[in-house]
């Protein structure tokens, strides 16, 4: 039985399937050891969402798909996988969409070492083909990625994150990669800047409402591939919580911050501020942004002609706000 994101992805099965091929292709080496590690790479691939993305706003443009669009996607995807490679390294992690990650494979020395190579096969593959436009949007993703992790964490160390920092900070590290690989889609098809940042603003909206999306599963029982309460385990100050802590008395305040600050991972603390955000309507209220923000990407999305992209488009965002996992 196909799954839902594989009959979403009809209009461009042909070009995801040749996308595949040509990725595999940028990511190859003559260093016997890379080449293992690139293939390895290359197995556990994800959804593939974000060249989802990128081939559908293109096909909004122009049916017929360049090899500018192939390159663009291949960019992202290479400076992505490098940015979670360094990730890994940075929080110490062992296992990345239930596989061993490359650091806990082959060591931290050499998994940074990978991450700056894809980082370099990205610029190059831009670079040799003189998709300076491409490469712009790409880079400034990555700057406000790496800002965006940054602002979170010096925030989280006083745990004073308003619901303007919180956006401030899921834009940045979320929500600026979807929005590059909209944009991408539509300036390889040689798109005016107009339209490039009407893409652009249309892919923020997805990225936010994902993350929401995201921050409200550490409140569910789904089985959703990381553990309940781990945000909060970690200190990471979401909207449902943000919400519930705006609109608590002083002393409750004092107390949930106390907990969140001090739970070293234990169930009883962990659990009384899930108790506490749920009662306060924080999930409510977080649903209530995520359909807002989904509803208003739904209007940009239909700025562009009707087509099989725009319909499989909307199922696609329709699925990142309705997902399990």
């Amino acid at each position: 039985m196909s799954s839902p994101l594989n009959q979403i992805q009809a209009p461009i099965a042909v070009e995801m399937q040749e996308f595949e091929k040509k990725f595999r292709q940028s990511m190859q080496s003559n260093v016997l050891l890379l080449d293992k590690i690139m293939g390895y790479i290359v197995k556990r691939k994800g959804k593939q969402m974000r060249p989802m993305f990128v081939f559908f706003m293109a096909k909004l443009i122009q049916e017929q798909i360049p090899d500018a669009t192939y390159r663009g996607a291949a960019l992202i995807e290479l400076l992505h996988t490098a940015t979670l490679v360094h990730d890994d390294v940075v929080d110490d992690s062992n296992y990345r969409r239930g596989f061993f990650s490359v650091n806990a494979l082959w060591k931290n020395k050499i998994a940074v070492l990978v991450g700056d190579y894809l980082l370099s096969k990205g610029l190059l593959l831009s670079l040799n083909n003189d998709d300076f436009g491409l490469l712009k949007i790409v880079s400034n993703a990555v700057r406000e990625m790496s800002e965006g992790e940054l602002l979170q964490m010096e925030k989280a160390r006083r745990l004073d994150i308003t619901e303007e920092v919180y956006f401030d900070i899921i834009r940045q590290k979320t929500a600026s990669l979807i929005a590059s690989c909209c944009a991408v889609g539509v300036a390889s098809v040689g798109a005016d800047a107009q339209t490039v940042e009407r893409a652009r603003l249309f892919g923020e909206k997805v990225g936010l409402a994902f993350q929401i999306k995201d921050d409200l599963f550490d409140y569910g029982t789904a089985e959703i591939g990381k553990p309940v309460g781990i945000d909060i385990k970690e200190k990471k100050m979401t909207l449902p919580l943000i919400y519930a802590l705006q609109h608590a008395d002083w002393l409750t305040k004092r107390r949930v911050i106390y907990n969140v600050k001090n739970n070293n991972g234990k169930a009883d603390k962990i659990n009384a501020v899930i108790d506490f955000v749920k009662k306060s309507g924080g999930l409510e209220y977080s649903i209530q942004c995520m359909n807002s923000l989904h509803a208003d990407a739904l209007q940009l999305l239909h700025t562009f002609p009707a087509s099989p992209s725009r319909d499989s488009l909307e199922q696609l965002i329709r699925y990142t706000i309705e997902r399990e996992k």
